[in-house]
């Protein structure tokens, strides 16, 4: 199983040098790229469309990360205590067969949305370079900030706070 882990980090590092020529730059201040993508569970999620006025975090991950789990679960009380004001998190899966998603998700019992960029398309469209990372996304659709790496609570928090 490592091994493929292994295969698959490389193969992803693969398609985003190679498509990374063709990319627009991902910056702060300026309107976040749209997207369409299946959800896990229910219908497909449109950006921004079905999320006008609200905080929107859009976390990539895949399970084979090593920070993403603690990552996705530390997030949890933060996303519960903050959902009825407006924060919606959409955790991105990348690249990865849904039955995986679906177990991984389950294991860990977080209640956000989770999607699935199974082509990598989205990925690629947010010059996402490495696992975890997340873009906060204000109520106008305006990326106010990049979190590269693992985010504690406590950063996570800080980005969303003055967006709330």
């Amino acid at each position: 199983m490592n091994c493929f882990r292994l295969f698959f980090a490389l193969l992803l590092f693969a398609l985003l040098a190679g498509c990374e020529q063709e990319l627009p730059t991902i910056k702060l201040n300026a309107p976040a790229p749209a997207f369409a993508l299946e959800r896990l569970d229910g219908p497909s999620a449109r950006f921004p469309d079905d999320y006008r006025g609200q905080v929107v975090a859009i976390r990539f991950w895949a399970d084979w990360c090593p920070f993403c789990r603690s990552e996705m679960t530390a997030l949890e009380p933060v996303y519960r205590q903050h959902r009825d004001r407006g924060l919606v998190i959409l955790a991105v899966n990348v690249m990865q067969p849904p039955e995986t998603v679906r177990k991984f998700i389950q294991e860990l019992g977080v209640s956000y949305d989770v999607l699935l960029d199974q082509q990598g398309e989205i990925m690629r469209s947010y010059r996402v370079m490495g696992l975890p990372m997340t873009f906060i996304v204000d109520r106008q659709g305006v990326i106010r900030a990049r979190i590269v790496g693992e985010s504690t609570p406590q950063v996570f928090e800080r980005a969303i706070a003055s967006l709330l």
